[in-house]
């Protein structure tokens, strides 16, 4: 039997269950972990709400308890990504990478120069694909908070949230006393939008494509958040 380490992690998986009290695994997630990741009875299993609370179970044809319920803080501040839609798979590259690295909301939005447009039916059929994708690389990371996907948003939208700011090669580091950080199309922003934009912060020296800007931009605020790096001042 495999031994568990003190917290999710290693190589024992880790599942979204709706009740942590009482943890049952999506006919899905034990067919994957049974036929998949090849698991047997009695191997360890980290089981989460996605909300804060996790806890240790065995594995088998029904979960078995073996721990308490453990309760993770919410981590702050809150960290928000909101990128112009992208052609193809773009976006699930977007959201899988953000929610890896610890990004808490997710915003994809349509801007004047965007080239990608959803209508209403594949509003809904890609934000519930967009979801699922957070879903798994939440899994697959070990998180304990799970992010929060928005529907595609309005560039008016995006830059009503609190503490947003626009990414812009001229812009200055970014700090987190603004963690949160819209990135513009592949065209770039209009001149109305240009007008509107919130304070702007700079991402990278060179010009970067707007998927790789958004992953930049989560990796900078979740380095921040968690004291990797330290924030800049203004040169002397």
């Amino acid at each position: 039997m495999a031994e568990r380490p003190l917290v999710p992690g290693g190589t024992a998986p880790h599942a979204l269950v709706q009740d942590i009290a009482a943890p049952v695994l999506t006919s899905d997630d034990h067919h994957h972990l049974l036929r998949v990741r090849r698991l047997r009875d009695g191997d360890p299993i980290s089981v989460t709400d996605g909300r804060g609370a996790w806890r240790w179970c065995r594995f088998g044809t029904e979960l078995v308890i073996d721990g308490p319920i453990e309760c993770v803080e919410v981590p702050a501040p809150s960290i928000t990504v909101a990128f112009a839609l992208v052609k193809g798979e773009k976006p699930e590259i977007v959201v899988q990478k953000l929610t890896e690295l610890g990004v808490d909301r997710i915003i994809p939005f349509v801007a004047e120069h965007s080239v990608v447009r959803w209508d209403e039916d594949k509003v809904h059929r890609n934000t519930e694909r967009l979801r699922r994708v957070a879903v798994e690389a939440a899994m697959q990371s070990r998180r304990i908070w799970f992010p929060v996907v928005d529907a595609v948003a309005s560039f008016a939208e995006v830059v009503a949230v609190p503490a947003m700011v626009a990414a812009d090669r001229d812009g200055a580091a970014p700090t987190l006393s603004a963690p949160a950080i819209m990135i513009g199309p592949e065209g770039g922003w209009s001149a109305s939008e240009r007008d509107s934009l919130p304070t702007r912060v700079g991402l990278a020296d060179g010009v970067l494509r707007s998927e790789t800007a958004a992953i930049t931009a989560g990796a900078l605020l979740c380095a921040l958040r968690a004291r990797l790096v330290g924030e800049s001042g203004p040169a002397a």
